[in-house]
């Protein structure tokens, strides 16, 4: 028997989240003391890795190689927040690589699995903000969002922040909570320091750009637009220990369901 685990992101865009990734893998791999390798979900950003002459994986591809390898038992874990799209796509790569034979799999659940796990991400979230922010200061967090049933999952995470602490806000780029539902509410301190924090596993495109960007459309101009101060907080989720541990936990049942 030769056990493994497969670690999946969306991908490494830039060398901070890769920087990112490879602490995640080193934490896993002595955690669990088992090889641990990445597969990215994104297309696009395999394709760019390939000109540059980097090495990538998709899921099927990277469980594919792995039983080329002799790979007989591996565990799954995404750094997804929810059962969403993404996730299911991921879900769908498994299923095809164990009908293709000679692998035991199990997969990780993601952050937020069901309503139940509100609180302790909540907890996490509190434990992750700027260190710089000053008690009272609002956060913004900007997660992806999704179109499908479990964006009120991010509802319930807002909730379950907001009764921590009243400052801090989840909002999503698409969803039913967006800034635009929250720009009124902040509207009476104008003037005042909000912070923006990604609620992303690492860093990329939508945190540079569409969070903390110069472009119109970007989080951090409409905010400084509607009379704000604004800084952004670049770090993503796994870059903290307490989301980390989360991913780890989940983990850690794939891991022990190999043997079941």
């Amino acid at each position: 028997m030769k056990r493994g685990i497969l670690l999946v992101a969306f991908g490494a865009g830039n060398a901070r989240s890769a920087d990112t990734l490879r602490r995640m893998q080193a934490l896993t791999a002595e955690r669990f003391r088992l090889p641990a390798r990445w597969a990215f979900t994104s297309d696009t950003l395999r394709e760019r890795l390939a000109l540059a002459r980097t090495k990538s994986d998709s899921v099927l591809k990277a469980l594919r190689r792995m039983r080329y390898e002799r790979y007989t038992h591996v565990a799954v874990q995404s750094l997804h927040l929810i059962p969403g799209q993404e996730y299911s796509a991921v879900l769908d790569d498994v299923r095809l690589a164990e009908a293709e034979g000679a692998l035991r799999l199990t997969v990780g659940e993601p952050l937020l699995r069901d309503a139940a796990d509100a609180d302790e991400a909540a907890r996490a979230l509190l434990s992750h903000l700027p260190p710089a922010r000053l008690s009272g200061e609002p956060v913004v967090c900007m997660a992806h969002g999704t179109r499908r049933d479990a964006k009120r999952l991010y509802e319930c995470w807002g909730e379950a922040v907001a009764r921590l602490d009243p400052n801090v806000y989840v909002a999503c780029m698409k969803g039913r909570v967006t800034l635009d539902s929250l720009l009124p509410l902040l509207k009476s301190r104008a003037g005042e320091r909000v912070w923006l924090l990604p609620l992303l596993s690492v860093v990329g495109k939508h945190t540079l750009q569409d969070m903390a960007g110069d472009g119109p459309q970007s989080w951090k101009h409409r905010l400084e637009q509607a009379g704000f101060v604004c800084s952004a907080d670049l770090r993503g989720l796994a870059d903290g220990p307490f989301f980390a541990e989360l991913w780890m936990r989940r983990l850690d049942k794939a891991v022990s369901a190999l043997d079941a």
